[in-house]
């Protein structure tokens, strides 16, 4: 299982730094070409555009799999291992129910805009409403592994209900450490002299 996690996020890291590549080459391409020759590529803007939803959208399971978005935990961080599972299942089931909601809708979206085309690209519009398909089934695959993991796995609810901490709380209780290893580091090296 953790090596096809690792070929699947290998793939999505792929595909996110393809996005941000081509967008960059078509964005720099176009200023070159409008400046230097007075031409332009006609599509190269909405083909950004069309990547950069692609690579937000990607990024946003990416995120998911690697607990990086936004979280709060003080409640969840004071309960008893037996309620942090239940209210872990709870959240989880509704994130379920919320991407199956945006399942169906990218379905529909995706299906009417099959026959619609972009005014610059060409490409049908459910190219862009197909974000929507990849993201909630890549979403609630992981939703419902994080769910048989916090069910299953003992100690895992622990990893699951950790929120990662943010940059300000890690600069802020760096100094503090810091502070704390020096005035233990004098206590030893003072120890150490009155022994002598």
């Amino acid at each position: 299982m953790k090596r096809i996690g690792a070929v699947l996020e290998k793939a999505l890291n792929a595909l996110m730094a393809f996005c941000l590549a081509f967008m960059s080459i078509l964005v720099f391409g176009n200023v070159v070409l409008r400046y230097a020759f007075n031409s332009g590529i006609t599509w190269s803007e909405e083909m950004s555009r069309f990547l950069f939803i692609w690579m937000s959208f990607l990024g946003a399971v990416g995120a998911l799999k690697d607990h990086d978005h936004l979280g709060v935990d003080t409640l969840v961080r004071k309960l008893p291992t037996g309620a942090k599972r239940v209210v872990f299942v709870i959240s989880n089931a509704i994130v379920l129910y919320v991407l199956y909601l945006l399942l169906d809708g990218s379905w529909k979206m995706t299906m009417s805009g099959l026959e619609s085309k972009a005014p610059a690209t060409g490409l049908p519009m459910a190219f862009i409403y197909g974000t929507g398909l990849v993201v909630s089934i890549g979403m609630g695959l992981i939703i419902l592994y994080h769910l048989y993991q916090a069910l299953f796995r003992p100690g895992a609810i622990e990893e699951l209900t950790r929120m990662k901490e943010s940059e300000e709380e890690i600069m802020t209780a760096a100094p503090v450490e810091h502070e704390a290893a020096e005035w233990a580091h004098g206590r030893t090296q003072g120890a150490a002299g009155g022994e002598r």
